[in-house]
């Protein structure tokens, strides 16, 4: 799966889970540039994408996260 196809699939799992269809993601989005993603939502997001990819992240690979970008990186090297 090609970076573009992670970010594609990530940006469909935020969508769902923030309710918003107008989301638009970028390797540099943070979660604070994203209307409704907080930290309850991060949580939900982590999880949807963990399902989504089906991979498991560590709370010290969450917590380093610092934008969609390295979340796209970290499904990438998760997925191998």
């Amino acid at each position: 799966m090609t970076e573009d196809q992670i970010l594609e699939r990530i940006t469909d799992v935020v969508r769902d889970e923030l309710d918003d269809d107008e989301v638009v993601l970028t390797p540099d989005t943070k979660a604070r540039d994203v209307e409704g993603w907080d930290s309850l939502a991060h949580v939900r997001i982590m999880v949807a994408v963990e399902q989504a990819f089906g991979v498991h992240f560590d709370m010290a690979d969450i917590t380093s996260l610092d934008s969609v970008g390295d979340l796209v990186a970290l499904v990438g090297k998760s997925a191998a």
